[in-house]
């Protein structure tokens, strides 16, 4: 890999694929004190939030983001019941990563519970502000449409588009700030941006080829409103040069995803990971498999 300009300061991100870890590199002077060079990593150290952190792939991102090699502020991990039993495995990796790891409530059907953890939040990251936000927490429901209630389509809306939505709003200050405190021109997710993890059976070119192994209309619904949030979002916050983007994770083999799927946990994380760390404005309301290729809407 080419080595930047002795002269520039942007962080650049490269992924390690055989560690799994983002590795932020910087062009140090060589004659910079090892005081002045932990104050520039510092300044470049990054705050991320992960919905539904406490199973499947969110716990996979937390561990994998903090085995990582690059400086991390604060990373919060967030889920509905953080002392339940459904918790434990993420309450046991944020005691080995006490100064990094912040388990947060977090449900994203309740507004008043995304509210309180914006604040929390806000009162950790202060005037450096949140960097990236992933919406990873999500409901499946099987059926077609015969077999799917009123019931049903509504609590997943509520859960994949409502729960993102009302959370991007609530969060959307402490982006801004991100964005500004960065001194750094374009977009990154290292700078202010938000990635929802959506389906590729949101989209509407592959249904013929897909419904009929696996219908679940609700979700494939409730995906492409998550879709169209996200574009729109792209479109109406790019003068505050926050990225939007979305990612299929493929198919995996977790409890949402059953024992049938193609990859597991660590390799989709793996992916999507690096594809989060080569992020740009040209990418911003871009739809990306956990490979980074581009998905038909």
């Amino acid at each position: 890999m080419k080595r930047p300009c002795v002269h520039c300061w942007v962080c650049l991100c490269v992924f390690n694929q055989k560690a799994a870890h983002w590795t932020f590199m910087f062009d140090i002077n060589p004659q910079s004190s090892d005081g002045e060079l932990q104050r520039k990593m510092a300044a470049h150290a990054v705050s991320v939030l992960v919905t539904g952190a406490n199973r499947g792939l969110g716990l996979e991102m937390v561990k994998q983001m903090v085995e990582a090699s690059h400086p991390m502020r604060k990373l919060f991990a967030c889920c509905r019941d953080p002392d339940g039993p459904r918790a434990e495995a993420l309450q046991t990796l944020a005691k080995k990563h006490p100064n990094v790891i912040a388990v947060v409530r977090l449900d994203a059907t309740d507004l008043c519970s995304i509210k309180q953890c914006a604040q929390q939040v806000g009162s950790v990251v202060g005037n450096g502000g949140l960097n990236l936000l992933i919406n990873n927490a999500g409901m499946l429901a099987k059926g077609t449409l015969q077999e799917t209630s009123t019931e049903d389509m509504q609590n997943t809306f509520n859960t994949n588009v409502m729960g993102p939505m009302n959370i991007i709003k609530e969060f959307l200050p402490h982006l801004r700030a991100a964005a500004k405190a960065s001194g750094t021109p374009g977009m990154s997710s290292s700078k202010a941006a938000v990635v929802s993890i959506s389906s590729f059976l949101a989209s509407l070119e592959i249904v013929k080829q897909s419904y009929d192994s696996f219908p679940a209309i609700s979700y494939r619904i409730s995906k492409a409103g998550l879709n169209m949030l996200t574009v729109c979002a792209a479109e109406e916050l790019k003068k505050d040069e926050i990225l939007f983007s979305l990612l299929h994770p493929g198919w995996v083999r977790t409890d949402m995803g059953g024992d049938e799927g193609d990859i597991d946990a660590p390799e989709s994380v793996q992916g999507m990971l690096s594809v989060m760390a080569s992020l740009t404005e040209k990418q911003n309301g871009a739809f990306l498999d956990y490979k980074g290729k581009s998905l038909p809407w």
